[in-house]
């Protein structure tokens, strides 16, 4: 079974009832899923994006949260993968970050699920040529990543998407 925003939230614990903590952790509001009644009647209208919503955190970040929890591949939210340019759409953009980068990492995802995101971007590093870049995307300013790549002489180039406010996008090479 698939983990959408979509995706009512009985069908996902029926498929994965592990994930009972993960949502009740996210949202508070959500421990009466442990009374047998509230789950049989909540669970069968909530939708993921509900219980995101309920729970004050990003709809993408959470169905990512989720899906890593239940062993299923990260997915990008729509948004995010719409409004992620390929090419630098103003001047003063450095050319090295023309092109797909070849590796895309959420970090904010990867935090979530308990695993650095630095110890990530040191092991694709070694998986990139000399013309290639990654994209590393966060919720926030990924300081200690961009000082240990400035150690390591890796060029770096950051912005904030316009278009999702909130995300951070660090090209590395």
């Amino acid at each position: 079974m698939e983990i959408t925003s979509q995706s009512k939230l009985y069908d996902v614990l029926e498929e994965y009832p592990a994930l009972e903590e993960y949502i009740v952790d996210t949202a508070t509001a959500f421990k009466n899923l442990r009374n047998p009644a509230l789950r049989r009647t909540v669970t069968k209208i909530a939708t993921i994006e509900r219980v995101a919503e309920i729970g004050q955190v990003d709809v993408g970040i959470f169905v990512n949260y989720l899906r890593v929890a239940a062993g299923l591949p990260e997915i990008l939210p729509e948004k995010a993968e719409s409004s992620i340019d390929q090419r630098p759409p103003v001047e003063g953009y450095p050319e090295w970050i023309a092109g797909e980068p070849k590796h895309i990492i959420d970090g904010t995802v990867l935090l979530l699920t308990g695993k650095i995101p630095l110890a990530t971007v040191n092991e694709l590093l070694l998986s990139l040529a000399p013309n290639e870049f990654m994209l590393l995307i966060t919720n926030f300013e990924p300081l200690p990543i961009i000082d240990a790549m400035q150690k390591k002489n890796r060029q770096i180039f950051q912005r904030i998407n316009g278009q999702i406010p909130v995300n951070y996008l660090t090209y590395i090479r």
